[in-house]
């Protein structure tokens, strides 16, 4: 097991403390007094440059209060696009919440490459859809983008350090100039040189935000920048797996792979650039404001008066622009290899296919709340004017689509917090996804402290087949045309109790015209309707005072001659040594394993990006065994891990080289090292 260089972890060191560096030199502005006097008295309130309140005295007393928030912060965000107010996570029993990768998934090798869940996982998504999303769980996207308020400037630094010179860099700072207005800045950077030739992989992500609302209420708006970058080498797997039992190394670097250039190639942990892989790339603008029309009113303290404002009518627009692009590209293509192992001719010296879209839509809306008291009950409805522009490899060739599709949503989280239910629609009535449609609903019920939370939903969608089914996409696919839409149903339900640390879910899938790839070059549809069934399990153990126990057990079945191959069984679980043993230290120590039974998994067309249905041959892994050391010191977490344990190979000495394998010519890495801290500052 090669670790990475003490000149390379220097380097690293040293980009961390020149980025905490620049992150702390702020510039702190000036007393920014903010005057709200009430209808009586002569009480007010002012605001320093960082939003927080700074409360003033009767008369003509010179002397401000000292305010509470002065030495600590009040921290709390919620998603765009909700309105359900959340804390920060500190918790550190849980790696897989701050990993790149969540547990379920798994991807072709290594951290950071094409990932795939375990779990039945359709796309649920109506409208248009370029095809690609095997990075999807790397991206920075609007909807899992988070809107903060805060009292201090917040700073949170990540740094993830693995073997082979494995590094992920992230940096996110929030804070409010004003009581009213907030931005947030988040970054993050991740390198995977990989095990085998051709596999480094790298993942980059900014995300930029702001939110301003004026002081009567009225107008707020939102603006939130992402870019991402996915590039990804791709080496097909080994020419001859069966040498990884004959290395002369033990080092699974040395042989040849189905994809990339023998012999020109290095690992190296700063290299991002791809040969032989895919590069995708997008970037999203959005901006939504909008006007209220409602009702004044008015709270009067001891000393403040603080003006109120009740919305009952709204006028919103949002637009959205987005410019992405998808390429795969291999500079050195050997064409024995192509024939060989893909039965592909090649025809040129260079393989590329690109396609690149861009993105542009206007949602007009009105928003209605019927009950002032209660902001989190509204009816919503509008319409969205989408513009799509396509242009493919880098000839010519142009295609213009565009849509028009109405939207409708219902929320009601009720004043007693008893029930909160969520309702939207979408109905394309013209364009390129004309009679496709997405309903969603969920009802979630408060059972009360004892009992805990019941949750039922329902959600039904109709989409169109993605474009990259289209004759005009330059992704090569033998088949392109005769693809309907297609259907999928989806019925769920969910328990928790959190009093007894349990939890238990139900969803109940039914699909028809599914469509799916079945080779690297070809897709079909199966117009059977068939059915598939998932129940999963959580609970947490106390075995004694130190001692806990964390499971996690997945059920999944699909029904008839589906072409869908699923593992019958995924658990997850967790013996961890865990409490405060200090003033200020929290501890958890243990041993993780994950297990799913056999089964015949998907393989993965690096051309095209897509997982695709065999039923050749079965995957049998061995159980996944990681040991960890997590703590958290205040704001400092800290996280130590050995993992792959079950790679141990007792016979012909001792080493970890008993790969499990994501496709038989695609192994996974050997004992793995991980250390990694999170350390948040509040200036």
């Amino acid at each position: 097991m090669h670790l990475f260089s003490r000149k390379q972890l220097c380097l690293c060191l040293f980009l961390l403390v020149a980025g905490t560096a620049q992150l702390y030199a702020q510039v702190r502005t000036g007393m920014e007094q903010l005057r709200r006097n009430g209808g009586i008295g002569t009480g007010s309130v002012t605001y320093d440059s960082q939003g927080r309140m700074i409360k003033r005295s009767k008369g003509n007393d010179s002397l401000q209060r000292r305010n509470s928030n002065e030495d600590s912060i009040t921290i709390f965000y919620h998603y765009f696009d909700s309105s359900r107010l959340l804390k920060l996570d500190s918790s550190i029993n849980d790696f897989s919440k701050r990993a790149p990768v969540p547990w379920y998934y798994h991807t072709m090798g290594t951290s950071l490459t094409a990932a795939q869940s375990f779990l039945f996982n359709p796309l649920l998504k109506a409208g248009f859809d370029a095809g690609f999303h095997q990075y999807d769980i790397y991206r920075f996207t609007p909807e899992n983008t988070r809107i903060y308020q805060t009292t201090r400037p917040y700073t949170e630094l990540m740094y993830l350090l693995g073997s082979k010179a494995e590094q992920i860099l992230g940096v996110t700072h929030t804070q409010n100039k004003k009581s009213n207005f907030n931005f947030s800045l988040e970054y993050r950077f991740g390198n995977s040189p990989g095990v085998l030739k051709t596999q480094n992989a790298s993942q980059s992500n900014l995300r930029f935000t702001t939110h301003y609302q004026t002081n009567n209420r009225r107008y707020e708006n939102f603006l939130i920048l992402i870019s991402n970058k996915s590039a990804s080498s791709e080496n097909g797997g080994l020419k001859d797996p069966a040498k990884l039992d004959s290395l002369a190394l033990n080092d699974p670097f040395e042989l040849d792979t189905r994809l990339g250039r023998s012999g020109a190639l290095s690992r190296n942990p700063f290299n991002t650039t791809v040969n032989t892989g895919n590069t995708y790339r997008d970037f999203t603008a959005l901006f939504r404001h909008h006007l209220d029309i409602g009702k004044r009113d008015s709270l009067v303290t001891d000393s403040v008066t603080i003006q109120l404002f009740y919305p009952r009518l709204r006028v919103e627009h949002t637009l959205r622009y987005t410019n992405a692009s998808y390429q795969f590209l291999d500079y050195f293509p050997d064409s024995a290899s192509y024939r060989k192992f893909y039965n592909y001719p090649l025809l040129r010296d260079t393989v590329s296919f690109k396609d690149a879209w861009t993105d542009i839509s206007n949602e007009f809306s009105l928003i209605s709340f019927p009950d002032k008291n209660n902001q989190a009950q509204f009816l919503k409805a509008g319409i969205v004017v989408q513009n799509l522009f396509g242009k493919f490899d880098d000839t010519a060739a142009r295609k213009n689509l565009y849509n028009l599709y109405g939207i409708g949503e219902y929320r009601n989280r009720t004043r007693n917090q008893l029930w909160d239910i969520e309702a939207t629609g979408q109905l394309y009535l013209n364009g390129y996804n004309a009679g496709d449609y997405a309903a969603y609903i969920s009802m979630r019920r408060s059972l009360g402290n004892k009992l805990g939370n019941l949750v039922i939903g329902f959600q039904n969608v109709n989409r169109s087949p993605s474009f990259i089914l289209d004759p005009l996409s330059r992704f090569p696919l033998h088949n392109r045309t005769g693809f309907g839409k297609e259907n999928i149903i989806r019925l769920f339900g969910a328990y928790e109790n959190p009093r007894n640390k349990w939890k238990l879910t139900g969803e109940y899938y039914a699909v028809s015209n599914y469509m799916y790839f079945d080779s690297f070059f070809s897709a079909r549809q199966e117009a059977t309707l068939f059915n598939v069934l998932h129940f999963s399990a959580e609970k947490q153990f106390r075995l004694s005072r130190y001692w806990n126990w964390y499971t996690e057990i997945h059920v999944q079945q699909a029904t008839g001659q589906a072409p869908v191959n699923l593992p019958l069984l995924l658990t997850r679980n967790r013996i961890a040594f865990e409490g405060n043993f200090a003033t200020n230290l929290f501890l958890s120590t243990g041993l993780e394993i994950r297990y799913y039974t056999p089964y015949k998994n998907d393989n993965y067309s690096p051309f095209t990006g897509q997982f695709f249905y065999q039923n050749r041959y079965s995957m049998h892994n061995r159980p996944d065994i990681n040991a960890f050391v997590h703590f958290r010191i205040k704001s400092f977490k800290g996280f130590f891990r050995l993992e792959n344990l079950n790679t141990l190979n007792p016979s012909g000495g001792f080493g970890f080289n008993k790969y499990n394998f994501a496709s038989p010519e695609s192994p996974y890495t050997g004992l793995w090292m991980r250390f990694g801290l999170w350390w948040s500052f509040v200036n």
